[in-house]
């Protein structure tokens, strides 16, 4: 059966499966798409189903063209249907793994999905991992799963891998194509079917040993960044009570060639990894009888930037003799990054939370967002709408504060229609603002 699979991958005469068709599941389909390789979408939202089938973008990084393209492709299909994943040589897990109310890894959606493909598995196959989770998860958690549902053997009759996903949403320099593939296998003949199902698809494989060693790659480069940013978010704070902008140090520190590498404070972390996965890697930690203090000690940091933001407006209502409770408050930027409509896990929410707990009523501009999506933690704020750009509008909030800073946003117009500022990301550096104008760095 490995040699067999093996032939199919390498003549291209494969077919590859995708079981969720978010962020993730979505770019792979297309990346697999673009090589030729017929690929089978499988996900429980019918909504996003008829989207692919009818060429809609239901994610707006990616494009109507992208779409119009799968949905007339007879190498590609979608579908609800999760016994059809039979046809399917190579089945890819893009699942969510979020956490729960108690900060504790959330593992019913990966669950699930292993349940379901397990009641579907047949001889042969090869099932991969992608979804971001803690080191043992394919081998504690999806093997037992996969083989109790389908009375199989992992690594006799269907192999298993797992390869971490490296998103990055409106990434323009980096697509899933040009992004390097780690593959960690539950047996070499899983890691020698995953680098070569990849191979023909992306840029480059990087084996390594093995699942778990492949699950702690992911986690170390989340962590890296969580930490290096909760660092620079530190500094931010101290350096303001110094009177020493920030982001000019960074900017500087920057010139150096060896040794430094810039990462850039804000105002606390979004997105559907940097603020859930350490928090993965110090629940298994702690299975182990070991303490991950730095990266708990970051992880602190970083959850109390929300509340700076909060605390640098009040300081600048009061500097218009304004209290926060009754004020008119607009947030701008509900997505978690620039230039994408991604609200996942945004601070923006914390910002907005905060800011009602004050008494403020809140607004918020988005062009990316028009109205607000269900989320797990947040679900008062579901189907709140954007305000609409215009002078009258800006004008009639009493401060306005800069959470994503998207660069299609006029800032000129804001800093001429608004007199109080609050700028997490030092989006008002270089606009010309009028005298009588306070913006204050967040």
């Amino acid at each position: 059966m490995f040699q067999e699979l093996l032939q199919k991958i390498d003549e291209r005469e494969y077919t590859v499966g995708i079981v969720g068709l978010g962020y993730v599941g979505l770019p792979l389909m297309w990346t697999f798409h673009k090589a030729g390789i017929p690929v089978i979408g499988y996900d429980i939202d019918q909504k996003k189903i008829d989207c692919i089938h009818e060429g809609r973008s239901y994610i707006k990084h990616l494009d109507e063209n992208m779409m119009q393209t799968l949905s007339e492709s007879n190498r590609c299909d979608a579908t609800v249907n999760f016994s059809r994943l039979s046809e399917a040589d190579a089945i890819l897990m893009c699942v969510p793994t979020p956490l729960d109310e108690h900060r504790e890894p959330d593992m019913q959606y990966v669950e699930k999905t292993a349940m379901t493909i397990g009641e579907n598995l047949r001889k042969g196959q090869l099932v991969v991992l992608e979804s971001t989770t803690y080191p043992g998860t394919t081998e504690e958690l999806i093997i037992p799963i996969l083989e109790s549902k389908s009375n199989l053997t992992a690594g006799e009759d269907f192999y298993v891998a797992y390869s971490p996903e490296r998103e990055d949403p409106g990434n323009v320099n980096f697509d899933t194509g040009s992004i390097p593939k780690v593959v960690g296998g539950h047996t070499q003949e899983g890691i020698d079917l995953a680098c070569a199902m990849y191979d023909t698809a992306i840029v480059q494989t990087v084996p390594v040993s093995d699942t778990k060693t492949a699950e702690a790659v992911k986690m170390t480069e989340n962590v890296f960044r969580a930490v290096n940013i909760a660092l620079v978010n530190e500094l931010k704070v101290v350096f303001q009570e110094m009177d020493i902008n920030v982001h000019e140090v960074l900017d500087a520190a920057d010139t150096k060639p060896f040794g430094f590498m810039k990462f850039v404070p804000g105002p606390g972390l979004g997105g559907h990894c940097i603020p859930i996965d350490p928090f993965y890697l110090t629940w298994k930690a702690r299975e182990h009888e070991q303490h991950t203090r730095f990266i708990e000690l970051a992880g602190e940091i970083n959850t109390k930037m929300p509340q700076y933001v909060i605390d640098q407006t009040l300081k600048a209502l009061n500097a218009h003799k304004k209290p926060m409770n009754g004020s008119k408050v607009l947030v701008i930027g509900l997505a978690y990054k620039p230039d994408v409509d991604d609200q996942r896990e945004s601070p923006t929410f914390k910002i907005m939370n905060l800011l009602e707990k004050y008494g403020a009523e809140v607004s918020y501009y988005d062009p990316h967002i028009s109205e607000i999506k269900p989320t797990r933690e947040y679900d008062h704020w579901t189907g709140k709408k954007s305000i609409q750009w215009n002078k009258k509008t800006i004008s009639s909030f009493d401060a306005v504060v800069i959470s994503t800073n998207h660069s299609d946003i006029d800032y000129q117009q804001l800093v001429e229609w608004s007199d109080c500022i609050v700028d997490s990301r030092n989006e008002m550096n270089g606009i010309e603002r009028k005298s009588d104008i306070h913006i204050w760095q967040a």
